[in-house]
């Protein structure tokens, strides 16, 4: 599960960085609140992926047990 969700959290988080704080990275503005704000722009997609990862096997073992 924890590659998938480095790989979209890199990808997705990049994103949002680049869209929420890339002009102020660009003119040399980030402040330390802007990088903790980019910080957790990583670790949200990194969290919504991995609860998605694991409400999908929890289903999937869930069926399982039920079709025995």
């Amino acid at each position: 599960m924890r590659p998938t969700a480095l790989k979209v959290a890199f990808i997705v988080g990049s994103v949002l960085f680049a869209l929420n704080h890339g002009v102020s990275l660009l003119q040399g503005e980030m402040t330390t609140e802007r990088w903790i704000s980019g910080a957790l722009t990583y670790l949200v997609p990194y969290t919504v992926s991995m609860h998605g990862q694991a409400s999908a096997r929890l289903r999937l073992t869930e069926d399982l047990t039920q079709n025995k």
